[in-house]
Order: C-alpha cells, then sequence, then structure tokens
C-alpha cells in the first residue's frame, strides 16, 4: 500500500503560458517540486496533466526526469485523478499539489498526511477556501485524502468547480466526509509564493535568487520574504483565482 502524490501540471495557463517549466535559479519549476516533494514521505510521485498536444513537453520533461505519468482530460481533472488510482492501484493515499507553488515543502506534505491519519480523516489540507481564514502562505497548498473518498468523488461529483479542482465535494460534503484542517499559530496568508502571473513570476524568481535552486524548508523563504519586503510589493497586486472561476 502507497501513498501517491500527484503532482498537476499544464501549459496553458492564460497569464502565464507555459509556467511550469519556467526557470527559478535555473531550474524549471516543474523540476523543483518534483524534487520538494520526493522530500516528503510519499512512496510514489506523479505528475497528472492532460493528454492535449499542448501538454506533451510536460508529459516528455517528467519522463526525463524519471517521475512517472499519468494523462487525461484537460478540464476534468478529477477524472485525471481517478486515472492515477487505476495506473496505481496500491494507492491508499493521495496527495494534491500544483505546479504553479515552487516553494511546496516535503515537509508540509508530512504534516498533512499525518493530520490524515491521527484524525482518521478522510481529506485533510492546510487552506481551505473562504470563508475559511487562510494561514499558510499561498502556494504552500497541500491538500491529502483517502483512495477510497476520492474515488467517490470522482463518481459522484458534478458541479464544474468540482471537477475542475478535484477536491471540493470531499470538504463541501463535510456530513459525509471527516474532514481535517491544519492552521498556523500565526497568521500568514498574506505572503504569495505561487506563481499565477509574470508578476508572480518576477517575485519568485527573487525569493529563488536569495534561496537557491534546491528545495528549502519554507521557513528559509519565509526569512526571505521578510528580510526584503519589496519581494512581495512585485506581485502584491496578484489576486488569487476563485475557486469556480474557470480559465
Amino acid at each position: 500500500m502507497t501513498t501517491t502524490a500527484v503532482i498537476q501540471a499544464r501549459m496553458g495557463s492564460k497569464r502565464l503560458p507555459g509556467k511550469v517549466l519556467r526557470e527559478l535559479a535555473g531550474v524549471p519549476i516543474l523540476e523543483r517540486i518534483c524534487r520538494a516533494v520526493a522530500q516528503s514521505g510519499v512512496e510514489d510521485v506523479v505528475v497528472a496533466t492532460s493528454d492535449s498536444t499542448a501538454d506533451d513537453p510536460i508529459a516528455a520533461f517528467a519522463t526525463r526526469l524519471g517521475v512517472a505519468v499519468t494523462r487525461g482530460s484537460e478540464s476534468d481533472v478529477l477524472s485525471r485523478f481517478g486515472r492515477v488510482l487505476e495506473e496505481h492501484p496500491r494507492t491508499i493515499e493521495v496527495v494534491r499539489v500544483t505546479a504553479d507553488c515552487p516553494f511546496v515543502d516535503g515537509h508540509v506534505i508530512d504534516e498533512v498526511i499525518d493530520a490524515l491519519r491521527r484524525e482518521t480523516a478522510d481529506f485533510a489540507a492546510n487552506r481551505l477556501p473562504p470563508p475559511f481564514q487562510r494561514t499558510y502562505p499561498v502556494g504552500l497548498d497541500v491538500e491529502v485524502c483517502t483512495a477510497d473518498a476520492l474515488r467517490m468523488a470522482n463518481k459522484e461529483a458534478t458541479m464544474p468547480h468540482q471537477r475542475e479542482h478535484v477536491m471540493p465535494f470531499l470538504y463541501e460534503n463535510p456530513e459525509r466526509f471527516h474532514v481535517a484542517l491544519l492552521d498556523l499559530e500565526e497568521p500568514l496568508g498574506e505572503f504569495r509564493w505561487t506563481v499565477d502571473s509574470p508578476q508572480d513570476l518576477a517575485a519568485a524568481e527573487a525569493l529563488a535568487e536569495i534561496v537557491g535552486a534546491e528545495p528549502v524548508p519554507w521557513r528559509t523563504v519565509l526569512d526571505a520574504a521578510t528580510r526584503h519586503p519589496w519581494i512581495g510589493e512585485i506581485n502584491a497586486a496578484s489576486v488569487q483565482r476563485s475557486l469556480r472561476h474557470h480559465e
């Protein structure tokens, strides 16, 4: 039985096309994320991209890294995750990470997995959409669920945002699924370390020049961002997409 981390990746961002293969400190973002995820306690790592020819570069790049690839629907990402379970039938827990979060931390992944297990939950995360307060910086988002819960979501979820964002069916039905939420004691949600726009990329490049090419503990990134507040000003106007917004 294994815990499988699924890195959700695509080339077709409207605001920053090809962002997942852009480089930070000389290393493509997707590679940096694969390295960070590999530092966690998961047994398998999979890059899940679409079967569109536009995403061929992602599949080819992940293969060169020696990372497993699953391809499926471009818009129905939940079904893509369902295909991961079909191709990795020993999976009992699924970790979801998106490929626009270059500073994701393997230790945070382990903490969310531990929360799932400790509370015998169906789903665990270190952030939920409003009205819940975000305490982790944007870009450290980790979601974990049991394989059984994911199969149920894939079978029953019908809303477009549930199919696109994979996990909402689970936390939107708390009467059916046990949800565990991991929060920090200090609210740090004002920090933005994701890459969704040219301004985000510029801020991430500035941080990477300070912390280096290899994955580092997120507190190291926080220290860099705190010591150099001008970096946060670069993408201060960037706004996180609404859960129900579809590109």
